[in-house]
């Protein structure tokens, strides 16, 4: 896949792997295969950018970010961190890339430690990577960075348990910038919270990358929120990119036959418009990733699909400026 200049990339993953064997037998384990939850992914991410990561649930969107963390090992392909590989880096060499690349977690709810205090929570980070020389400023930076989330300073001392969700999630992103990244992997950090919450969760991210220049990989299912807050977007279906483009081609020019099925789901807010577009229902369900079908993965959902489709599968391809997708029918 082409990309802007070098010096412009922070993350690239090229033709990224993450199988997870399977067993079967009580005593004498023998392996029933594998389920591919990352099947050849490539993709690159611009410094001070937001790739969204949108598909349904089992696609491969997690596991894609986890691989980028190194919280999940690779089973094939290059992951590259601001232009120095890091595929398969040591532990010890690990620790310090978490400075440079942090998380914010989908359930605000499970992230937090309940037997931390919030401040501790914020402040491990610091700690860990020895970014404050001494108690007065570990505390002022901490009371900051509450502050710089939207929640009193004076906060510091409470648990969790004591916040609301969209508060946590707040929390959660404070713990992310106590290390001062550069770039930040926003698994679902939206979905868990009320529709009311959302959007202020999302102008706050928003607000932060404008402040700080952050790199964001942002993985979501909710294509009206990955459109409001990406730069490009990329679809993921069992394991593999299917199409990848600005934000502005996606929404109005769509290639995949996939894509075009989930935009067709996402509601408009005139009821005139509404009642006159074409939603496409895609029959039965996402196939397993252990057992994956032959040819285009989507063959069997697709309402186009051709002898072609099945005997084998399409590769990712340039079909317009900047515009990526893969379907035979696209050929």
């Amino acid at each position: 896949m082409s990309e802007n200049n070098s010096n412009q990339v922070l993350v690239k993953v090229e033709g990224l792997k993450v199988y997870f064997p399977v067993y079967k037998g009580a005593l004498f384990k023998k392996k029933a295969g594998d389920v591919k939850a990352v099947d050849g992914v490539s993709f690159h991410i611009d410094r001070g950018e937001t790739l969204g990561l949108v598909g349904e649930s089992g696609s491969g969107k997690t596991t894609t970010g986890q691989a980028i963390m190194q919280i999940e090992s690779s089973t094939a392909g290059r992951i590259y961190f601001d232009g120095k590989e890091i595929t398969g880096i040591r532990k010890k060499d690990a620790r310090f890339l978490r400075r440079e690349m942090q998380m914010i977690f989908q359930d605000p709810f499970s992230s937090l430690n309940p037997r931390m205090k919030v401040g501790d929570i914020i402040g491990e980070p610091m700690i860990v990577h020895h970014l404050n020389e001494n108690k007065v400023e570990y505390q002022e930076r901490i009371a900051e960075l509450l502050q710089m989330v939207g929640l009193n300073g004076a906060m510091i001392d409470r648990y969790p348990h004591e916040f609301s969700g969209g508060q946590r999630q707040r929390i959660g992103i404070a713990r992310a910038l106590a290390a001062k990244p550069k770039f930040i992997v926003c698994d679902e950090p939206v979905s868990a919270l009320d529709v009311s919450i959302q959007a202020q969760i999302i102008n706050l991210i928003e607000d932060l990358q404008e402040k700080f220049g952050l790199t964001f990989l942002f993985i979501a299912h909710d294509l009206a929120v990955v459109r409001h807050i990406s730069d490009r977007i990329a679809v993921m279906y069992l394991g593999e990119i299917v199409e990848i483009a600005s934000r502005f081609d996606l929404y109005h020019h769509p290639l995949h036959p996939y894509t075009k099925a989930l935009l067709s789901a996402v509601p408009v807010p005139s009821p005139k418009v509404e009642a006159q577009r074409e939603h496409i229902i895609l029959k039965g369900e996402i196939p397993s990733p252990l057992n994956p079908p032959a040819g285009c993965h989507f063959h069997p959902r697709c309402i186009h699909a051709e002898k072609r489709c099945i005997l084998g599968g399409p590769t990712l391809k340039e079909v317009a400026p900047n515009h990526w997708a893969s379907c035979h029918l696209l050929d």
